[in-house]
């Protein structure tokens, strides 16, 4: 059995730093009876690729669903390994992230402390970079990713050692890597300090929007144009626990998704107010409207896509080999889409 100490070092090891003296109580433990938390913590970003969860938050449909016995306390992060430190600490339940955190936190805890229960969106990233900058010359030129060994700093550190071009985690290398929140990679692209940055959405348009332009859609680099951006995972101990908040939870999440597609301009708008409420400042619509297209919303969590950047991430030194195998528990889903008629998901 592994240890909270022990995954706690393990995340530190990793580069996952963080307060985490907040993290440690487990409200949702005390209060809860026969298979139903008193409460559920779900972590989530304020980001178009989160749309499931913003859109789930914002209309009431997480509420909704987990019913009186369960209250629902949301929080907020820029990227995904920030989120699994606060897993690790039993300062989340749930959370919506990205794929290759993912795969950190389950070989980090050897299969033990999390679970894929859904896919929520695939698309939506790309590398923007500024005008004139092209694959020729990328040497020396300072990009800009959400965290160090984040979904998309993985991406970026593959794709340009596909290239031919080095990049180490201390920002060394032919091109220099800088992890660093969205908000400042927006700000230091604009002041010039940064040449580009490999960003989600709706930074991709923020960052167009200040100039710059769009060198690789990552879309383009995989089969169908699709691959898993935001999973929804749980912590094991929880859903063993709780199942029927958990497939309350999953009821949300359906719904949302069903939302999402019935009512693309109601969804656009709920979430930019839901960003606005997280970040101070509601994320104009058209930004949302343009960066729509390059996402598509889903329950399948595109397991095939999962296991590719978990090989890219060995590749280029941020994991070591790891057996995903018991990643997945879908059953629950399942159950859901069965409920409302709607096509079951695969289990890996």
């Amino acid at each position: 059995m592994i240890t909270r100490r022990q995954l706690l070092a393990g995340s530190a090891s990793l580069g996952l730093l963080g307060a985490l003296a907040a993290c440690g109580d487990d409200d949702s433990e005390a209060s809860g009876t026969d298979g139903v938390a008193g409460t559920l913590r779900l972590g989530h970003f304020p980001n178009l690729t989160h749309a499931t969860a913003l859109v789930g938050i914002q209309n009431g449909l997480f509420t909704k669903a987990l019913g009186s016995q369960t209250k629902l306390e949301t929080k907020q992060f820029n990227a995904g390994p920030a989120a699994i430190e606060q897993i690790f600490a039993e300062g989340l339940d749930a959370t919506y992230i990205g794929p290759n955190p993912t795969v950190n936190a389950f070989a980090k805890s050897k299969g033990e402390v999390i679970r894929v229960i859904a896919g929520a969106a695939s698309g939506g990233v790309a590398f923007v970079v500024k005008k004139g900058i092209t694959e020729a010359n990328l040497k020396g030129k300072k990009i800009g990713t959400p965290q160090l060994g984040n979904t998309q700093d993985v991406a970026l550190r593959y794709w340009l050692k596909e290239k031919g071009l080095t990049a180490t985690k201390d920002g060394g290398g032919d091109v220099k890597i800088q992890p660093q929140e969205n908000a400042q990679i927006l700000e230091k692209f604009t002041a010039g300090q940064l040449d580009g940055a490999w960003v989600p959405e709706p930074w991709v348009s923020r960052l167009v929007s200040a100039g710059g332009e769009i060198l690789i859609d990552e879309r383009d680099l995989w089969p169908d144009k699709r691959f898993v951006i935001t999973n929804l995972i749980v912590r094991t101990e929880f859903l063993k626990k709780y199942p029927k908040t958990v497939k309350a939870l999953l009821q949300g999440h359906v719904d949302a998704n069903d939302s999402i597609k019935s009512d693309a301009a109601g969804a656009q708008k709920a979430v930019s107010e839901q960003i606005g409420k997280l970040t101070g400042k509601p994320l104009k619509l058209d930004v949302i409207t343009k960066a729509w297209p390059t996402l598509e919303f889903l329950n399948d969590p595109i397991a095939s896509s999962l296991t590719t950047g978990a090989k890219h991430a060995e590749e280029i030194g941020l994991l070591d080999k790891v057996d995903l195998n018991g990643l997945y528990d879908l059953k629950l889903l399942n159950e859901v889409l069965a409920a409302k008629g709607e096509t079951a998901v695969t289990q890996p």
